[in-house]
């Protein structure tokens, strides 16, 4: 890294404070906080240093977003009245990337809308795996910006090359296959992919090719898991092939309610995923695809 990196700061908000301070070290550009409080009517309060370089990259993920988005507002133009003439955004997760078209009359397209705040608020996009769909490229989706996409499938296929010996890997659904197929080629390894046929929010169906998964371990891999419907319907399916054992690695770990439970209620006795987010179930740092990422801006 250059010594122009004092001329730069990272930003972190609280709960994303470990992995972002990770970050900071691993690309050799200065650390701090942004203070945050957070009143009894839910207002909140941020705080930035009150003096900042002209380049600052603010980092955080946005998983529960509704909250997070105002405070990050608040932020990005307080950053820019301090004199910030450059913002990075460096959100691992990206929030409302799924609802891309209206499917019903008077639908908010909110991946269109969230999309366009981010462009007036910052410069620079950079985040890992979004969730898209109809919509291929980010820079769709963040209009007129530069936009950073980067996938965790070679931090995920490295972490299994260290724990399974020629596991056999699952992806639950077509739209899975490309990611599915990218971890599987950097480590040689087998792959199958389901049929996804979702009812409702809370329910799917999922239709495997099953006989290569008798008595072999199974890798069931997602990019997100939010209910964990999906991963839980795969893995009941799977218990007809008597597999050796199932296990599950995502890229991003929401696991609302009793996800994590149902999942291990359903015969996955191992689940890991990115730092995307937070969460018990982390054992793969991004800290390096984010920092290769942030070198060259």
């Amino acid at each position: 890294m250059s010594g122009s990196n004092k001329n730069q700061l990272i930003l972190g908000f609280p709960e994303y404070r470990e992995p972002a301070q990770q970050l900071a070290s691993h690309v050799g550009i200065p650390y701090r906080d942004i203070e945050l409080h957070r009143f009894p009517d839910g207002e909140s309060k941020i705080r930035l240093p009150d003096s900042l370089p002209k380049k600052v990259i603010i980092c955080r993920s946005l998983d529960n977003p509704n909250r997070k988005l105002v405070e990050l507002a608040l932020a990005a133009a307080t950053a820019r009245e301090l004199g910030a003439s450059e913002l990075i955004l460096v959100a691992p997760y990206l929030c409302y990337m799924r609802q891309d078209k209206a499917f019903h009359a008077g639908e908010a397209i909110s991946q269109r809308i969230i999309g366009r705040q981010l462009a007036q608020w910052f410069d620079v996009v950079v985040t890992v795996d979004p969730h898209l769909h109809r919509v291929h490229k980010l820079s769709e989706v963040i209009p007129n910006r530069s936009t950073v996409t980067l996938t965790a499938a070679r931090p995920i296929a490295d972490f299994l090359s260290k724990t399974y010996d020629h596991p056999l890997l699952i992806g639950p659904d077509e739209e899975s296959e490309q990611w599915v197929a990218a971890v599987a080629q950097m480590q040689g390894l087998e792959y199958v992919i389901g049929r996804k046929q979702r009812m409702d929010d809370y329910s799917v169906k999922i239709t495997l090719p099953g006989s290569r998964c008798t008595a072999r371990d199974l890798i069931l891999l997602d990019d997100i898991a939010s209910t964990g419907r999906t991963l839980e319907s795969t893995a009941v399916a799977l218990q007809a092939y008597k597999p050796a054992s199932i296990s599950a690695v995502v890229t991003h770990a929401l696991f609302v309610n009793d996800a994590l439970e149902r999942l291990k209620n359903a015969g996955i006795t191992q689940i890991w995923s990115t730092n995307s987010i937070p969460h018990s179930t982390n054992v793969i740092p991004l800290t390096e695809l984010l920092g290769a990422a942030l070198k060259y801006r």
